[in-house]
């Protein structure tokens, strides 16, 4: 049942895609694992980022089982959705059950996508990362795959409008090589090394983006260690922002 409403919701992401002739550039989605479980992990700067990760496993014909906020799937339309294509509701109140629900997902040998960010940076860098993907590979026994987005905040990011116009905006996409998650390494060490790895393949997504603002008032997407006008993570810690 899944898979008969999952199917018909990326058919209907490609035909936007589509419509708004998206340049989507994917590098690396032969490091998703064809069979059996793995934790694909994800930088986070959009509200459209698990659809894109999603698309990244679509050649090795992978369906992505993400976890997000409990509100999602509260929601008149994303809810009914959200539920049937068996994605995991995450309330942080409850956040045993969420954890549950994506270790019984990962023995069962499905992918399970989380973003241990928590929530999107406005600051467009990478934040700290929480340690429960980390936890759930290793309890798992599966892999942790590492991947990262640049461009998704053009289209529809925290605190910005969004941009649903055909203005041809270039999505790159680059996904790494599994990291393995041994059960008797600390799992801090473990997540230090996953988001090293996901800041690689970030700045290898930054210089592969094929453009650049178009004047000052369009370097918001930009972060500011890159000569860009988007807020620093001091500024949004500063705000209470993040």
């Amino acid at each position: 049942m899944a898979e008969l409403v999952y199917r018909p919701v990326i058919g209907a992401a490609l035909t936007m895609f589509k419509a708004l002739d998206l340049k989507i550039d994917t590098q690396g989605s032969e490091n998703i694992p064809r069979t059996g479980g793995a934790v694909l992990v994800s930088n986070h700067i959009s509200y459209l980022d698990f659809i894109f990760n999603g698309l990244a496993a679509l050649p090795q014909k992978r369906l992505v089982r993400f976890m997000a906020k409990e509100s999602v799937f509260r929601h008149k339309v994303s809810g009914p959705l959200m539920r049937a294509m068996k994605h995991i509701p995450v309330d942080r109140a409850q956040g045993e059950h969420a954890y549950q629900h994506a270790l019984d997902a990962l023995r069962a040998g499905e992918i399970v996508g989380v973003f241990p960010e928590a929530t999107i940076s406005q600051s467009f860098t990478l934040k700290g990362f929480k340690s429960g993907a980390a936890r759930l590979a290793q309890e798992a026994g599966v892999p942790l795959v590492p991947m990262a987005l640049w461009g998704t905040q053009r289209i529809w990011t925290k605190g910005r409008p969004r941009n649903f116009k055909r203005a041809h905006i270039p999505v790159t996409i680059r996904v790494g090589e599994p990291v393995e998650a041994p059960a008797d390494q600390y799992a801090g060490a473990i997540t230090r090394r996953l988001r090293d790895r996901v800041q690689e393949l970030l700045e290898a997504a930054q210089r592969a983006y094929p453009v650049r603002p178009k004047d000052a008032a369009d370097t918001w997407w930009i972060p500011a260690h890159l000569g860009g006008t988007a807020p620093t993570p001091e500024q949004l810690k500063a705000a209470g922002n993040q």
